[in-house]
């Protein structure tokens, strides 16, 4: 249904809201689970993707991570000094560079996937096979819209 455009939006009734509300709730929880470990969330989102072999770009991670490459730039800094990546030139593309895990990165990775296993096992326990399809789907058409999306007066 439509929302009147002359009405106030309350918060908890869009979409957005209860997306960030989740994503901030998870994200605060896997912090919780991680910090024994030394890291944090992102962090271990970082580490889970970098390919072990043939390193990751910093454009690719910074994707991942939904930031720009100079935003990055900090973040790669402290893991570089916690021993957990190095960083080298790109050798089929001068212009760009690659992170590679140290062993110390591959062991913390180690450690975030578990708890990632952990955490989706216990939401896969108490979420049906049938809901968890529908909420990917629904967010997959929802990425979709949101990427289409053009205001009423812009082209």
């Amino acid at each position: 249904m439509p929302v009147d455009s002359n009405q106030p939006v309350k918060h908890q009734e869009t979409i957005d809201y209860f997306l960030k509300v989740v994503w901030q709730t998870m994200a605060n929880r896997y912090n919780q689970l991680v910090v024994e470990f030394g890291i944090t969330q992102s962090i271990g989102y970082l580490l889970i993707n970098v390919d072990e072999k043939e390193g990751t770009t910093v454009s690719q991670a910074a994707s991942l991570l939904g930031l720009k490459s100079t935003s990055l730039s900090r973040m790669l800094t402290q893991l570089e000094k916690m021993g957990l990546i190095y960083r080298e030139m790109n050798k089929g593309d001068k212009r760009s560079v690659k992170i590679y895990l140290t062993e110390l990165g591959i062991e913390k990775r180690r450690l975030a996937r578990g708890v990632v296993k952990q955490f989706n096992n216990y939401l896969n326990e108490h979420i049906s096979e049938q809901d968890k399809k529908y909420l990917i789907n629904t967010l997959k058409k929802l990425n979709q819209l949101t990427l289409q999306y053009k205001p009423e007066g812009q082209s």
